[in-house]
């Protein structure tokens, strides 16, 4: 296997694998989506609440406002060694939630909270959680926990995580008339015309639509599209919760050690074949 990074920017990046199945490639993907712990805010305890909207819908909005998340401080609750359901400093953070609205309407934002760790703070102080009117408040305490995306969506480390395959363009120049309709067509102007010639420019970026084989008058069309079944083209986009270079080495790490399990236990059941 061999990856190779196409792009990378603040919160994103698109990286080449060669040499792995699309069972292989999905199995990544499943594993970002869905098992990568992150920090949301699990329990909500409200203390005062005289705004319009009711308790539960205030938590449901305060679980899906996205925290800054340290794996290396913080455990999962299962796996924490306190073992106690109301959680301790390892597997848990608080952060607590005071405002009033003294003078007129005041929106509440993500910005307003207070937290034991400056570390886990919302990704941005201007998500809008409630408006209050004047003389309302609200007053809680938010216990965020670490989770995966497989049991609720709030803990999904992405907004973005696909894959698709990496494209292959083959252009018969002896059968071409260079009539450039194909050139026009692609939404991906991934094919020039230069010298006379048709060519190919920033293959990664082909959707293989086919508009361009379509497209040809000749037939058989001169061009051909078609993709390479062992190399795949990530695309994956973090919601600001952790780096996505984390993201992707936590899925990986992940990955292995759910293969070395699978290898462990197929050993054990072949020793006891054997006694």
């Amino acid at each position: 296997m061999h990856m190779q990074i196409i792009g990378k920017y603040e919160n994103s990046v698109r990286f080449k694998v060669k040499g792995i199945s699309s069972a292989f490639a999905n199995t990544l993907r499943r594993i970002i989506v869905s098992e990568v712990p992150t920090m949301a805010i699990d329990e909500v305890v409200i203390i005062e609440n005289s705004s319009v909207l009711h308790d539960e819908i205030l938590a449901l909005r305060l679980g899906l406002v996205p925290l800054k998340t340290d794996l290396d401080s913080y455990n999962l609750p299962e796996e924490c060694s306190c073992k106690s359901e109301f959680g301790c400093n390892l597997c848990r953070s608080i952060l607590t939630l005071d405002v009033e609205a003294k003078n007129g309407v005041r929106t509440v934002y993500s910005g307003d909270f207070f937290t034991d760790n400056p570390d886990i703070v919302p990704i941005s102080d201007k998500i809008p959680i409630v408006k209050l009117a004047s003389g309302q408040k609200v007053r809680l305490e938010a216990y965020a926990r670490l989770g995966r995306g497989k049991v609720h969506v709030k803990w999904q480390p992405v907004s973005v995580c696909a894959y698709r395959y990496m494209p292959i363009i083959n252009i018969d120049e002896s059968r071409c008339d260079e009539c450039d309709e194909c050139v026009e067509i692609c939404p991906k102007d991934i094919l020039v015309k230069e010298d006379g010639k048709i060519r190919v420019q920033n293959l990664e970026e082909c959707t293989l639509c086919k508009d361009c084989v379509k497209v040809c008058k000749i037939d058989p069309a001169p061009i051909e599209v078609n993709w390479d079944d062992e190399t795949f083209i990530f695309d994956i986009e973090s919601n600001g919760v952790l780096p996505v270079e984390r993201i992707v080495s936590e899925g990986l790490k992940i990955l292995n050690k759910k293969i070395s399990d699978l290898t462990e236990s197929m050993q054990v059941k072949e020793d006891e074949k054997g006694d």
